[in-house]
């Protein structure tokens, strides 16, 4: 396979669309975020990048509490919206008919709409650049319950949106390629 040399950028694929949720001053306040991930398994541990300008962060400082929310497909303009808009300037749990509940670990606003939400508190914060990477330890994941397949999260049914950057789209996910830690036992 020939490749070509584009220089570096932020091409690590898939990106989860992701709604970060903080409470900025005594309301609730979601931002679309397409860089994070998992951090670590024991504690379990995410990471999101946030720019410092979003008014969002706000949240991360005051209360040291996040909660990251994964809207399923028919989301999708929510979470456009949530990208888009700043929370400075307009409500957008309102504008979005977002219901809204509060995390029992951590008091971190969660969306009830979306299939699976994980409550998380900062454990770390790291200035990047242009964006802040905060480390939350999930303190606890709550997931829809036609969501679960044997008592686990499915992500057939969690139906999650993918980010692509150039251009900027979203993706829906795909079909199941093969069995994790199986198919490579055909290579001898």
């Amino acid at each position: 396979m020939s490749k070509v040399a584009i220089g570096p950028g932020p091409y690590l694929y898939p990106m989860p669309v992701l709604l970060v949720g903080a409470n900025v001053g005594d309301k609730p306040n979601f931002m679309a975020v397409a860089w994070g991930g998992i951090a670590d398994s024991e504690p379990p541990m995410v990471t999101v990048a946030i720019r410092h300008s979003r008014y969002t962060i706000k949240g991360f400082s005051h209360d040291a509490a996040f909660s990251v929310n994964i809207p399923s497909r028919d989301m999708v303009r929510e979470a456009d919206f949530c990208g888009m808009a700043s929370g400075a300037r307009v409500d957008k749990t309102a504008r979005c008919g977002f219901k809204v509940s509060y995390g029992e670990r951590t008091g971190a606003p969660l969306i009830d709409q979306c299939p699976l939400s994980l409550e998380c508190r900062v454990v770390h914060s790291l200035n990047l650049g242009s964006h802040m990477l905060f480390v939350g330890r999930i303190e606890e994941t709550l997931v829809a319950e036609d969501c679960l397949t044997n008592g686990k999260p499915d992500v057939t049914k969690i139906k999650p949106i993918i980010f692509i950057n150039h251009p900027p789209l979203y993706q829906d996910y795909g079909p199941v390629l093969a069995k994790a830690f199986n198919i490579g036992k055909e290579i001898s």
